[in-house]
């Protein structure tokens, strides 16, 4: 396996050399209504020891979310996303520098994470749910992780349609980049998100997952997140609390498949898992 996953991202004044180690993002929901951890973090104070924890455990960035972006999940309006999350983000840089991802897809909720202390920003309708986030995050030079979703939250998992799921997200994904580069937004600050369970059915995550390299012949780096994700409870008949081992198995597959970043929220076992991958890796392309 030849390794030409080494790239440059860019975020506010941080630079990310990809591709040697595969990065950890730490999630860490303040919502009530979360799939996966809905309602433990809402006091900023639990939160920040999550994320000390988190950070203890091995991640590298962790992603702090105050809308549920989950199938069926209501909008959130921005003054309550701010007042979940802002807290933390402070709580958080008062004992930290560890990088931060705040996931929105509000502008106004962006630029105030940002002036906070965040350094990217996680949109799951890759900035175009809201007209002013392209200009937020050229103003502040923050990283983005621009995701293919198809619909929107409340609706997307009632019947998603594709004729090629492969080409369709990676054209999506493309067009994208192109269309935020000519908003000002740098090259080097983009990354891409497949949005494995966001308007997909089993056999579209997993033909995705098959064929990664499609998306990283993009040139930006790859965030992936199946941390728990349905389905894998479709493939293993697993509840959400007991997908451990089917997280770990999809997200070794990316990353030998090219992935630069893993998203998790059973940060020691990923992060086992990352340590042993990343080294097999490497070995078969010395």
């Amino acid at each position: 396996m030849s390794d030409s996953r080494t790239l440059l991202w860019a975020a506010r004044e941080r630079r990310f050399e990809l591709g040697r180690r595969t990065l950890l993002m730490g999630v860490l929901n303040v919502t009530p209504d979360s799939f996966s951890d809905g309602g433990r973090f809402l006091d900023p104070k639990r939160a920040a020891e999550q994320a000390r924890r988190m950070i203890a455990e091995g991640a590298d960035l962790l992603d702090i979310g105050g809308e549920s972006t989950r199938p069926g999940a209501a909008p959130v309006p921005a003054d309550e996303e701010l007042h979940r999350v802002l807290p933390v983000i402070e709580a958080i840089r008062a004992g930290s520098d560890i990088p931060l991802s705040v996931d929105t897809r509000k502008a106004a909720v962006a630029s105030r994470a940002l002036e906070a202390g965040a350094d990217i920003i996680n949109d799951v309708s890759a900035l175009t749910a809201d007209p002013g986030m392209p200009e937020v995050a050229a103003r502040y030079r923050a990283g983005v992780i621009l995701m293919h979703m198809q619909g929107a939250p409340p609706t997307m998992q009632a019947s998603p349609q594709y004729e090629q799921v492969v080409q369709e997200v990676r054209d999506y994904l493309a067009a994208r980049l192109e269309a935020l580069a000519a908003c000002g937004l740098a090259r080097e600050s983009m990354a891409v998100d497949p949005g494995i369970g966001f308007g997909k059915t089993l056999e579209h995550n997993v033909q995705l997952l098959a064929r990664l390299e499609t998306l990283t012949a993009l040139g930006r780096p790859l965030i992936l997140g199946v941390s728990r994700k349905s389905f894998l409870g479709r493939i293993t008949g697993r509840e959400m609390g007991d997908r451990l081992a089917g997280s770990l198995a999809a997200a070794a597959w990316a990353i030998a498949r090219g992935a630069h970043v893993i998203r998790a929220h059973d940060i020691k076992e990923t992060c086992d898992m990352v340590r042993v991958v990343d080294m097999l890796r490497q070995e078969s392309v010395t």
